[in-house]
């Protein structure tokens, strides 16, 4: 069975040319497009797809209040939203990985990670692109004092702190477990873990966790 997106952006240009490059990849359908924020909500909840694709500058309603709605903290049947912005957009990766997104991409990928991306954020797990990742770092390392990260409940395992390395750099599960040399079930206990120690939901709050506590450097 196919993987549903649903695409929203202002610009037909970009929302035909995602839908015609996502479309064309192995087991990806578009089932709907929306040229605004709301618009993007109301198709979302409506259709239900297994991921959105959202811009993050949209008329009405922009990226992060859309991706708020469907996937912020509190919906209680969320889905999956990845954010895909320009370069000049960075200052937004962060409140968009707050608001719920499951993964962030810039809009020079190509349809290899787009795909990825995708597959990655329906079966539960992100992705964000390196480049954006090392961009992110560099904002971070640049902005002023942020509040004093959560402690883990439980001190971290050796091998919990190269999983989390590993997951704050991007690596899908699969990567992890090659990179370490382990099994794939092995990194999903260790990635749950993760989340019960430090208090998160997802993939993505781990990375942010795991930059805000320095685990993470350029």
């Amino acid at each position: 069975m196919s993987v549903t997106v649903v695409v929203a952006d202002d610009q037909e240009i970009i929302r035909t040319g995602l839908t015609m490059i996502l479309d064309a990849q192995p087991g990806i359908e578009v089932v709907g497009a929306a040229a605004d924020g709301r618009e993007a909500v109301d198709l979302a909840r409506r259709l239900r797809p297994d991921v959105c694709l959202f811009d993050i500058r949209m008329p009405r309603v922009d990226g992060i209040e859309a991706t708020r709605a469907l996937a912020g903290p509190g919906v209680a049947d969320p889905l999956a939203v990845v954010v895909i912005t320009t370069f000049d957009l960075d200052e937004y990766v962060y409140a968009a990985l707050r608001a719920g997104a499951k993964g962030f991409l810039l809009k020079d990928a190509g349809p290899g990670l787009l795909a990825q991306a995708v597959h990655a954020a329906a079966n539960g797990e992100a992705l964000i692109a390196p480049s954006v990742t090392a961009r992110l770092l560099a904002a971070f390392a640049g902005a002023g004092p942020r509040a004093t990260p959560v402690q883990p409940v439980e001190p971290l395992t050796d091998r919990e702190e190269q999983v989390l390395a590993a997951v704050a750099a991007g690596r899908t599960n699969s990567e992890v477990a090659d990179q370490l040399h382990i099994t794939l079930s092995t990194v999903k206990t260790h990635v749950a873990s993760l989340m019960n120690k430090l208090g998160v939901r997802n993939r993505v709050e781990i990375a942010i966790w795991a930059h805000e506590t320095g685990r993470v450097r350029r």
